[in-house]
């Protein structure tokens, strides 16, 4: 079977991805009316790439380690890994719930070692714990700058439409990062295991067939749920807005040098919860949290489900 069909699964993930995480850059400024969806879409998809190409080698070759050092040693087991977590990702983007790739590729690797009997622990409580460090990193950065900006931005610009002008660059420069940061930090759920010892692909080579399918799932189906995020956890100011994109862009990016995948929804969302906070728990819809932690919870769970079953059968079938 060639190349092409194994990393198949890996390009419907990255497609997933895109289609999932397209509100994390720009969702905010499309719900505040501050930029068209289109031109959103489509400045997400152009950096994503750049951000994968530049920064997303560390990710993809940690992953790729963590992959082979899980019993992934062959294309099949990388094919059946990837659609498990791909499946389980569009499952939830149907649903309109803002999940994590990232969790559900981990979910995926640790069902597979379960099924054959070689789980990387010791790296897979790596990768949980900044699962856990993600959203309260992101909340005190977002809860910082909404304070220090109330010091130093509000009141300064008298002019309305300065302000307005003010704002709408913010957006721009921020999303533009945020996309950036979501290709750097995210390709590696999509293409990672396929490099390294396994060697289906290079790191090179990983990093822009997924990029670019993350991209494309951006531009071709990223709506969804960008309305959950942007405007149903809190009511966000324009300024707010622009410092919740950034405070989320500021956590991804950091994880992405270290080369640790992380859920760009989780650092989104945790920035959306700080900046509620600064005006207090009662502007925080608690009810859209619930849902969405219960989605955080079950895609890593069904994912590694999925991976299990597959790996039965396969071992018992085809191995045998």
């Amino acid at each position: 079977m060639s190349t092409i069909i194994f990393i198949a699964s890996g390009c419907f993930l990255g497609w997933s991805l895109g289609a999932n995480h397209a509100a994390n850059a720009f969702g905010v400024a499309v719900t505040t009316n501050m930029i068209k969806y289109r031109t959103a879409v489509i400045l997400t998809g152009i950096f994503v790439i750049v951000g994968a190409y530049l920064n997303g080698k560390p990710g993809v070759e940690n992953l790729g380690t963590y992959g082979y050092n899980s019993g992934i040693t062959t294309g099949m087991a990388a094919f059946l890994v990837l659609l498990s977590a791909g499946i389980s990702c569009t499952v939830m983007t149907v649903l309109k719930m803002p999940i994590s790739t990232s969790q559900a590729i981990v979910g995926s690797i640790i069902g597979w070692g379960a099924a054959c009997g070689q789980a990387d622990w010791s790296a897979t409580t790596k990768f949980a714990s900044a699962w856990i460090a993600t959203p309260i990193c992101s909340i005190a950065v977002c809860y910082l700058l909404c304070k220090l900006s109330e010091k130093v931005v509000n009141g300064r610009i008298q002019s309305l439409a300065a302000f307005d002008t003010v704002i709408k660059i913010g957006y721009f420069a921020t999303g533009i990062f945020g996309a950036y940061s979501l290709g750097a930090n995210n390709v590696a759920n999509a293409t990672g295991i396929y490099t390294g010892k396994l060697g289906l692909l290079s790191t090179d080579a990983a990093v822009l067939i997924g990029g670019a399918m993350i991209a494309i799932g951006a531009i071709t189906y990223g709506k969804r749920v960008m309305y959950t995020v942007g405007a149903r956890i809190t009511t966000l100011s324009p300024l707010t807005g622009v410092i919740v994109v950034l405070s989320s862009a500021l956590t991804i990016f950091l994880f992405a040098l270290i080369g640790i995948p992380i859920s760009t929804t989780q650092a989104t969302v945790g920035a959306v919860i700080g900046a509620g906070l600064v005006k207090g728990t009662h502007n925080v819809d608690f009810k859209v949290l619930r849902n969405i932690f219960l989605a955080w919870f079950g895609t890593p769970t069904i994912a590694g489900l999925f991976t299990f079953l597959f790996g039965l059968v396969y071992f018992h079938f085809v191995v045998q």
